[in-house]
């Protein structure tokens, strides 16, 4: 089976899959194996739960009759076929990556393009070798362009996501100190993203710049497919305003507040607006689009519970992110808990960053500390330190926090979101 016998059937299909619980009429599943796993096995109940057709590893369960076909590789038999899909289409493709607020401005830029064309965009987290794919391949005929989220946590992931995606416009968020480890550094971190820019030097598409981001500017210099913000002389230039924790802009004295806190969300929204006036959005329809977006990903979200104001950051955290919100949250008015939980994939860097954020909550003067995870309780002697969300938890039964303000804020791995419920 190659990708041009193949194509005409996934056309005719629903959408594609790998999950199998998740299988409808006409879907196409792609039967992924883990270890101790062969998806193979399950291609014949796809069939009989409504599948088009289902792509396996295993030769042994092939049966072209019902349209089980074998590959070599599920996985490059998925990214060939996106990258074929990619090439029928016609529309206009934003590609965006960054070390921080990836997801947050990919859904901004949805919400304020979608105000006047039909846009398809990564889902949830779904930013990596499969999830890109699994993308591309959901554009449907009747959208008009799409937001495509790149994660990476290693040289020449990027790269490769490019060669999928094939974006005509792309914006890095910014470039700071997530997945040390596997970047090898900072200077890896800056190495590794801005293969975005290489993509786009090379094929003269278009790079949205903040023009406040020396990286940013110093990597596109002399570049002249630009769209940039950030200062007066700027394509586009914002005023930031905020109001009740949550932060704005001002664009020609139209002011938009969104529900987003952190003034680290202000360029953000000034890459998602300046896409929308560069693609003719009307400036109340962008404001319009700012103020309805509301944030339910455990991203800079703030919850009102038994009359107090709880920041549940939780999806993710590094170094950066980690000082963005303390130096935020430090600022609401009242008094403020925060509940801090382990920063992951930082390699022979994690202590010292540990011990850095540390100190910081510490000099700001919080009126209480809770660390969460072990590289924070190794180094944590004088604050409340827990092994894990689990203790954490147990001690909440026994101790309700007191304070008006709370911060949650750790990676994913921690699941500090668990711990809400007991808040």
């Amino acid at each position: 089976m190659n990708i041009e016998q193949f194509y005409p059937l996934f056309l005719q299909a629903n959408k594609v899959t790998i999950d199998s619980r998740k299988i409808e009429k006409n879907d196409i599943f792609f039967a992924f194996s883990g270890d101790n796993f062969n998806a193979a096995t399950l291609a014949e109940k796809a069939v009989t739960d409504g599948a088009l057709s289902v792509i396996v590893e295993d030769k042994d369960f092939e049966d072209t009759t019902k349209n089980i076909f074998h590959v070599p590789s599920t996985l490059e038999f998925l990214q060939t076929l996106a990258i074929y899909h990619r090439n029928q289409l016609s529309i206009p493709i934003i590609g965006l990556t960054g070390s921080n607020g990836k997801t947050t401005t990919k859904e901004l830029i949805h919400a304020v393009l979608s105000e006047k064309y039909n846009i398809q965009y990564t889902f949830g987290n779904l930013n990596n070798h499969i999830g890109v794919p699994l993308t591309i391949l959901s554009i449907k005929p009747d959208h008009e362009m799409a937001v495509i989220e790149m994660g990476a946590n290693h040289q020449k992931e990027i790269e490769l996501l490019c060669s999928i995606s094939k974006p005509d416009y792309g914006y890095i968020t910014n470039f700071g100190k997530a997945h040390l480890e596997g970047f090898g550094g900072f200077e890896g971190v800056i190495k590794g993203k801005s293969e975005l820019y290489d993509y786009l030097k090379a094929f003269n598409k278009t790079i949205v710049v903040n023009e406040n981001d020396e990286i940013q500017v110093s990597k596109t210099e002399n570049y002249k497919e630009r769209i940039t913000f950030g200062k007066t002389n700027s394509d586009y230039y914002f005023e930031a305003y905020s109001q009740d924790h949550c932060v704005g802009l001002v664009y020609q004295n139209t002011h938009a507040l969104s529900k987003l806190t952190g003034n680290y969300n202000f360029t953000n929204l000034c890459a998602a607006v300046s896409l929308g006036l560069h693609f003719g959005i009307d400036v109340e329809k962008i404001k319009h689009a700012i103020e309805e977006y509301t944030p339910t990903n455990m991203r800079s979200q703030i919850v009102k519970k038994e009359g107090r104001t709880l920041v549940l950051d939780t999806y993710n955290a590094n170094p950066s992110s980690m000082i963005a919100s303390l130096h935020n949250f430090i600022t609401f008015e009242g008094s403020k808990s925060i509940i801090i939980g382990d920063m992951l994939e930082l390699g022979e860097e994690s202590e010292a960053e540990h011990q850095n954020i540390l100190k910081q909550a510490i000099d700001l003067g919080f009126d209480e500390i809770i660390t969460v995870g072990g590289n924070f309780k190794k180094i944590n002697e004088s604050t409340l330190a827990f092994e894990n969300t689990q203790q954490l938890i147990e001690h909440l039964k026994q101790n309700k926090i007191q304070f008006e303000n709370i911060l949650l804020k750790a990676s994913r791995g921690i699941s500090l979101e668990k711990a809400l419920d007991f808040i």
